[in-house]
């Protein structure tokens, strides 16, 4: 009977979202009900969404060295936090809320010295050439040739 107590928040917590329901109706009248049905519209895009960024997510930390759990863990989040909005009831947005707020896992990515691109940190300055005094300085130009392709050798 360890875990009786967790049994026993879980049943009781639709009863305690329906007392917060008629308490905020009590409190603010019908913007009750156009604040349920809004968190639950909410909810369903904050699903859709996910739904389809949970991949791209997923594909960026591989690319990016970080650990993929963590976009995973992201995503359920982000799920979790939808269908707790869709559940009606102050007491889930607020949990919802919450999980939405969390700082995300972007942060901690490892920098790729092989592709600058993927790196955040500002370029380190570049030399200058020297100047002379009134000379123009001319943009440094790469010299090469080049050979155009038939169309029909590209396919």
């Amino acid at each position: 009977m360890r875990f009786g107590w967790i049994v026993l928040l879980l049943l009781s917590f639709p009863v305690l979202e329906a007392v917060g329901i008629f308490w905020m109706a009590d409190a603010i009248g019908g913007w009750v009900l156009l604040w349920l049905l809004l968190a639950a519209v909410a909810g369903v895009m904050l699903i859709r969404v996910e739904r389809v960024a949970w991949g791209a997510r997923l594909l960026f930390s591989i690319q990016s060295g970080a650990h993929p759990l963590a976009s995973v863990f992201a995503s359920g989040r982000m799920l979790i936090a939808g269908g707790l909005l869709i559940f009606p009831g102050f007491i889930s947005d607020a949990i919802a809320l919450g999980l939405l707020l969390v700082p995300g896992t972007w942060g901690r990515r490892k920098v790729d010295p092989l592709r600058p691109a993927n790196d955040d940190t500002p370029p380190s300055p570049q030399p200058s050439p020297s100047r002379r005094e009134g000379a123009n300085v001319t943009p440094t130009t790469i010299n090469g040739e080049f050979k155009r392709e038939h169309d029909d050798r590209l396919r």
